[in-house]
């Protein structure tokens, strides 16, 4: 088995399983279950909207805080992957720990996500960095493509896994579901651990500089050396304002359902699995896009067809039709997450990649935490506001969320007249440079 792993195909498949598991932890924690559950039992009501947005800024605020640094020292240690495996693993722990959450533990529910989201997303940051040691510069967006989609199929597994769970243990499959999602991501993240190794190596560190010392030189000495890669700034820019409105979209997916819609849990499970699987489409879709004609225009693409998603979200009250616009949603999402970590990749040094895919996790996460939590207060301020006008609580609640829908609209249109401006040809300019110096 150790031989396989070592072949090309063997490391993509690795890489890919390592998606298959994280993405479990995406649709049961961020997207199907533990949402609704936050804001319902654990909190309750508008303000459990709130919190749920500002749980996802906290966590959001503390990656883009420590990803460059943890970038940095990554490329100048080459130890991707052990920080990959360490982050993980607290990744799944927290998962499990909220197997201990239950109705009004709201400092519990609240500091338990906020530590399992954060272990998730640092994670990821040396899961993208690890693209360039994988695939050709001619394959990142083929291989980007099939690692998100395959990783949208651990997602349906693990969700077809918990909703038997749900049907038979009722409240009690919430926490069972989670130590069930911690154990699946666990256990395919092990080919990557146990077979792959990183090909970096380290950097020797000069006489009395601290490792702390070394992190903020380096992403000072990044910041500055990303200017010359105008274009990657230019895509960074656009991908703060169209990653914001992704993020709404995924952390309030299963608020929305049940807000607007009137879903229950065994609604939102069956609604999340047929969204992971126009995921999957949307994966493939915007992939193969991304090598045949640009990234560029993969990008406009998905926010303009996520762009008609929402703006449908906002005019239509039928159920059955939710579920049509929740999978054009899933389809178009897909093209903006998969994409835009091969844009980095193709505009940026090959030799730097966590460096700049640190920097990158700055720009995502850093839009990750006014998003969510913009859109929490804005549909809890209105809520409140309706329902002291009179309007009764559930329809209150309803307007608060179709008002603050606007602010993904806003986001996806001043991301998409930015990224007009890139010019996704001037990475291969500037690595060839690179490589000639």
């Amino acid at each position: 088995m150790r031989a396989f792993f070592e072949t090309e195909r063997g490391k993509r498949i690795a890489w890919y399983l390592y998606d298959f598991g994280n993405s479990a932890y995406a649709a049961v924690v961020i997207l199907a279950i533990y949402p609704t559950f936050f804001k319902n039992a654990v909190v309750g009501g508008p303000e459990g909207t709130r919190l749920w947005g500002i749980a996802n800024a906290v966590a959001m605020l503390v990656v883009t805080v420590i990803s460059p640094l943890l970038g940095a020292i990554a490329d100048h240690m080459a130890i991707k992957m052990r920080l990959l495996a360490a982050f993980t693993a607290l990744a799944c722990v927290a998962t499990a720990m909220l197997w201990f959450v239950g109705k009004g533990d709201v400092a519990a529910g609240f500091g338990i996500f906020v530590i399992a989201e954060i272990a998730y997303r640092t994670a990821q940051i040396f899961y993208n960095a690890m693209l360039p040691e994988i695939a050709d510069r001619q394959n990142y967006g083929r291989i980007s493509g099939h690692g998100w989609a395959i990783g949208s199929i651990g997602g349906i597994l693990c969700l077809a896994i918990v909703l038997p769970m749900v049907v038979v243990m009722g409240g009690g499959a919430v926490q069972a579901s989670m130590v069930v999602t911690a154990i699946f991501f666990a256990v395919s993240t092990l080919p990557l651990f146990m077979f792959v190794r990183e090909t970096a190596k380290p950097k020797p560190v000069l006489p009395g500089v601290s490792m702390w010392t070394l992190g903020f030189k380096q992403v000072w000495a990044t910041s500055r050396k990303a200017r010359q890669y105008r274009d990657y700034m230019v895509f960074l820019v656009a991908f703060i304002f169209l990653n914001d409105a992704v993020m709404i979209a995924l952390n309030f997916a299963a608020i929305i359902g049940a807000v607007l819609y009137g879903f229950e849990q065994q609604q939102l499970i069956i609604l999340i699995v047929l969204v992971q699987v126009t995921n999957v489409i949307g994966s493939w879709v915007f992939g193969y896009m991304t090598d045949f004609i640009s990234g560029k225009s993969a990008m406009l693409w998905s926010g303009g067809v996520l762009a008609l998603a929402v703006a449908g979200m906002m005019i239509i009250d039928s159920a059955e039709m939710f579920y049509v616009i929740a999978c054009v949603a899933g389809f178009a999402i897909a093209g903006q997450q998969s994409v835009s970590r091969t844009l980095v990749a193709k505009l940026t040094p090959a030799s730097q990649s966590a460096e700049f895919f640190g920097l990158f996790s700055v720009a995502g996460r850093s839009s990750s935490v006014i998003g969510p939590a913009l859109f929490g207060w804005v549909a809890a301020d209105f809520a409140v506001s309706y329902a002291a006008g009179g309007m009764a609580a559930l329809p209150a609640e309803q307007a608060g969320i179709r008002a603050a829908l606007w602010i993904i609209l806003a986001f996806i249109a001043v991301g998409s007249v930015i990224m007009l401006a890139v010019r996704e040809e001037a990475g291969e300019v500037q690595e060839g440079a690179v490589q000639a110096s």
